[in-house]
């Protein structure tokens, strides 16, 4: 056995959100990966984070607390969505790594097991790439198109099939601490340059309790991870608008001459409407484009709390 002095702590932060009815097997999972962390010389840190449940998750995770004394446990004043509830558990992190960890079991604890292991070997940086997923179809429809945007707008060599399991080094936690509003926890640790070790897994089905991962949440995180991290949108506007206003030019040199010349007619009514509607459409979608980001500006300089704390159990 490792000498207690120089035993080192993963850290555990687990957002909760209405999952009154995976926490008991999650308990149960999280006691099994503790005794093998133990065996492997670490101590391990919980901190639960209740994101403003409102149904019986926070009677479990004090029954939790009840069974496992030194369980961390955060209570928000209402729901700040899981990106706010992992960056205020990164808050109360103190051991020399430390991880996120969904708590609908969708994504299984005893994959820290193996990214811990590749830590005590020197690695800084451990993720766990979803292979495959038993997500409903939409969801899975939806998740191609976000991570496609990713690759694309935001970083060429992101994982295609994406990841929420992510073990980090104790030099992460500043910046995971610092990190803007509504940054992706995931994709930043990401952008820091670190090369990540890779593993893969299976994303099993839930089978405990309804997600409240709505489509109307996974919009927003589409549109804060791209004007959080990528300008692309921005230039692709001024380049659309430079390349409009380019053929506008040509294609009115052309009327012009040819009129001048007899050529053709220069009625122009219909096409000129359908240009018209077609433009201003186009203006329209891109100002909120624009606003977007303007918005995204004027809510960091508010310096409103990404989250707060209702009552603290350490």
């Amino acid at each position: 056995m490792t000498d207690p002095a120089e035993r080192q702590t993963l850290s555990i932060v687990v957002p909760v959100y209405y999952n009154e009815e995976s926490l008991p097997i999650l308990s149960s999972e999280l006691k099994t990966l503790e005794a093998e962390l133990d065996h492997r010389g670490l101590n391990t840190e919980l901190i639960l984070v209740d994101d403003g449940s409102g149904d019986g998750s926070f009677e479990q995770l004090m029954e939790m607390k009840r069974d496992r004394p030194q369980t961390k446990i955060v209570k928000l004043t209402r729901n700040f969505g899981s990106v706010a509830a992992a960056k205020c558990g990164f808050g109360f992190v103190t051991g020399n790594c430390f991880c996120i960890l969904a708590a609908d079991l969708q994504d299984p604890p005893n994959k820290i097991l193996e990214m811990a292991e590749h830590w005590l070997k020197g690695q800084r940086f451990v993720i766990c790439v979803r292979e495959s997923r038993s997500d409903p179809l939409l969801t899975r429809l939806f998740a191609a198109i976000y991570y496609k945007a990713i690759t694309f707008l935001v970083s060429r060599d992101y994982p295609s099939g994406g990841f929420d399991l992510m073990l980090l080094d104790e030099s992460f936690l500043p910046h995971m601490v610092e990190a803007g509003k509504n940054t992706h926890p995931n994709l930043y640790a990401y952008w820091l340059g670190v090369q990540p070790t890779v593993l893969t897994y299976h994303r099993g089905k839930r089978r405990h309790g309804k997600s409240r991962w709505t489509f109307a949440k996974k919009l927003k995180l589409f549109v804060d991870t791209i004007t959080g991290f990528s300008v692309v949108p921005i230039r692709l506007i001024s380049g659309f608008g430079l390349g409009a206003a380019l053929l506008s030019f040509l294609y009115g040199a052309y009327i012009f001459v040819n009129g001048l010349l007899g050529r053709i007619d220069v009625p122009g009514y219909t096409t000129l409407i359908v240009l018209t509607t077609f433009f201003s459409g186009l203006i329209l979608v891109m100002l909120g484009i624009i606003g977007e980001y303007l918005w995204r500006v004027f809510d960091a300089t508010q310096n409103k709390p990404e989250s707060v704390i209702e009552e603290t159990y350490l």
